[in-house]
């Protein structure tokens, strides 16, 4: 399995901003002292797993399906998701630290034991994950990089989608969220060359598609600030 961009030398291009934010409450600061360790998917780092060993998703999870959310911010949507579905895994990739307190906070209060996390960039968790090993993804309100500049940034661009789409299964569903009209039109231009169908919905069909939903926090702000949330599902061919 190939380096990492950030690992061979090439540049390093975060598609996310912040890792930390404000200081960390007591109790947070224990549910990543005592939590974090246990819900590990296992080796990813290269100091852990210079080899590259693939992450054992059959011992992890119990053979059950694994679904993927790539920057789960607060941890409200995939502690909702595997609360709805205790028949299957759920991996998260979160870079910023307060959100993987909040999602720890999160799953200690729902008593769910079906999410493992990996507190850093997903590339490094793609590099490990096994090809046509993940039945879902989810890409929720990710930073949208609003600049022109900084486009390259995004998640939707060749550096995250090519990995993406190998780690995805046959028929593997991939679903994203954004109030930001120019993503959306970066995702639907980028998303297909990859290998991707879109399955195009009315506006109205979305909740139905989308299953049983929760609105998360980035949602709610959108709404508030009076931007509109789009929501795409596409098809891993």
């Amino acid at each position: 399995m190939s380096k990492s961009n950030h690992q061979s030398g090439a540049p390093w291009r975060n598609f996310y901003g912040r890792i930390k934010g404000k200081g960390l409450r007591p109790s947070q600061e224990a549910y990543l002292e005592e939590d974090l360790g246990r819900l590990s998917p296992g080796p990813v780092g290269w100091d852990e797993n210079p080899d590259r060993a693939p992450l054992d998703l059959a011992a992890l999870f119990g053979g059950r399906e694994v679904w993927l959310e790539v920057g789960f911010g607060g941890g409200e949507h995939m502690v909702h998701q595997a609360v709805q579905n205790p028949d299957i895994g759920i991996i998260g990739a979160e870079p910023y630290i307060n959100g993987v307190a909040m999602l720890l906070g999160k799953i200690r209060n729902a008593d769910c034991d079906n999410i493992r996390i990996h507190p850093g960039d997903v590339r490094d968790l793609f590099d490990v994950l096994p090809d046509a090993s993940i039945a879902r993804a989810f890409l929720l309100y990710p930073d949208p990089w609003p600049k022109k500049k900084h486009h390259r940034r995004r998640f939707v661009t060749p550096e995250h989608l090519e990995p993406l789409a190998r780690v995805l299964k046959p028929g593997a569903i991939f679903r994203v969220a954004t109030d930001i009209p120019d993503y959306v039109r970066q995702t639907l231009e980028q998303v297909p060359r990859f290998g991707f169908d879109w399955l195009a919905e009315r506006p109205s069909d979305w909740r139905e598609a989308w299953g049983d939903w929760i609105s998360t926090r980035y949602e709610q702000k959108a709404l508030r600030e009076g931007r509109v949330p789009h929501y795409l599902t596409f098809r891993r061919h």
